[in-house]
């Protein structure tokens, strides 16, 4: 989805001027998507701001029908006192941010890429080699049928958390682990969502329940179970009604009776930083420059908002007849970028080891926080901001 945004983002930007754009893709697109809903169907929270970047490219109104609104989010904390509302009327807005299933979001953006005429989409296929060059990048690329190279000025790497092109470039990541698991399926109520979003805060993570579009009559929702690491395996090998009676005493029943459970998955979840975003003819999107924990949805958004400067950075070193692939120009986009970028893994991560925590000092600070949140207007809407992609400068 990163690597396919910023490409539809430059072609959009430059207009008839446009460079050629090459975009290789690993994985075929369901082409009948559309006419094939699923109800296990994967997804991703898109905040305000970031609908505010899909509108700026023409895209929002094309994913509109396709998305599920969030209205209010409710964060509270399992067992204690403490908790609050964070509503859209706070900041005057229509909605704090919206659920959109990944296939919708990959199928308009592929349907894009393959219409524009300055993309050439190449699809299924993989980089096998790359290697610097004084004017960029040469790469070597393979299809089922086919295998030769390509010479680029700039090479945008969007290729996620273990890319094994980072690995034969050598450029190496600072991890730390969570020693978490994110369970991730879909789920049904007995009562609608209402377009709320819920955001649970236990011992062993967050829980995140988002708002999704009916399906075939149920009231879906998408979840983001976190769990410690020796938790995680027992819960992916229960039965479903053992499954739901877990999941129904950690959420509560705030949309009374959990009805059914879709196909699960789980992933170990670390806050991984890339020790170099830009090279020389090189720069890293996404997922490979930097993966965040899932609590409060900012993983795409922060890499909506890196695609919007770094498209900004190219337009004006156009202008100035600079090199796309310069340091001096990839080293502008950093600079633009550097403070978003601090203040939403500090952010995250806070969250992340704040709301995991059993020990007592930390549990009283948490206390003191979500207090703070519901009885301070001005707390809550910087917090609001931050979680919306609104409050990038200070």
């Amino acid at each position: 989805m990163v690597g396919a945004s910023f490409a539809y983002a430059l072609s959009q930007s430059f207009g008839v001027t446009c460079p050629s754009i090459l975009v290789v893709e690993a994985s075929a697109p369901l082409s009948d998507k559309f006419l094939q809903p699923s109800f296990d169907a994967r997804s991703t929270a898109l905040s305000f701001g970031s609908r505010q970047i899909l509108e700026a490219l023409n895209l929002w109104k094309i994913l509109e029908p396709l998305v599920s609104a969030i209205h209010e989010i409710h964060v509270s904390d399992k067992g204690r006192f403490g908790s609050t509302q964070l509503t859209r009327a706070e900041l005057g807005v229509e909605a704090l941010g919206y659920v959109v299933e990944n296939a919708d979001l990959g199928a308009v953006l592929n349907e894009k890429l393959k219409v524009s005429n300055h993309i050439d989409f190449l699809i299924p296929a993989s980089i096998q080699q790359i290697s610097p060059t004084p004017g960029g990048m040469d790469l070597s690329i393979a299809t089922e049928s086919k295998r030769f190279n390509v010479s680029a000025n700039l090479v945008v790497l969007a290729d996620g958390g273990r890319s094994p092109i980072c690995k034969q470039l050598g450029i190496e990541q600072s991890k730390e682990s969570y020693q978490q698991h994110a369970i991730i399926t879909n789920i049904t109520f007995e009562e609608p969502h209402n377009n709320i979003a819920f955001e649970r805060f236990t011992e062993d993570g967050p829980l995140a329940v988002l708002p999704l579009r009916e399906f075939e009559g149920e009231n879906r929702c998408s979840l983001v179970w976190t769990t410690a690491e020796g938790e995680s395996e027992n819960l992916m090998g229960l039965r479903e009604s053992a499954l739901l009676s877990n999941l129904q005493a950690s959420f509560g029943n705030r949309l009374g009776k959990l009805t059914s459970i879709g196909e699960r998955f789980c992933f170990p979840l670390s806050l991984s930083i890339a020790k170099e975003q830009i090279r020389p003819g090189l720069v890293l999107l996404g997922n490979v420059a930097h993966t965040l924990h899932p609590v409060a949805g900012q993983g795409l958004n922060l890499a909506l908002r890196d695609i919007e400067a770094l498209v900004t950075t190219l337009k004006t070193a156009s202008k100035n007849q600079q090199p796309f692939g310069s340091m001096q120009t990839l080293q502008t986009y950093v600079n633009s970028q550097k403070f978003d970028q601090q203040k939403v893994i500090s952010f995250t991560d806070a969250l992340t080891k704040l709301f995991s925590s059993k020990k007592l000092a930390r549990i009283a600070t948490r206390k003191f926080g979500l207090l703070s949140l519901e009885l301070i207007p001005a707390v809550r809407k910087r917090f609001t901001e931050q979680a919306m992609g609104l409050n990038r400068k200070f």
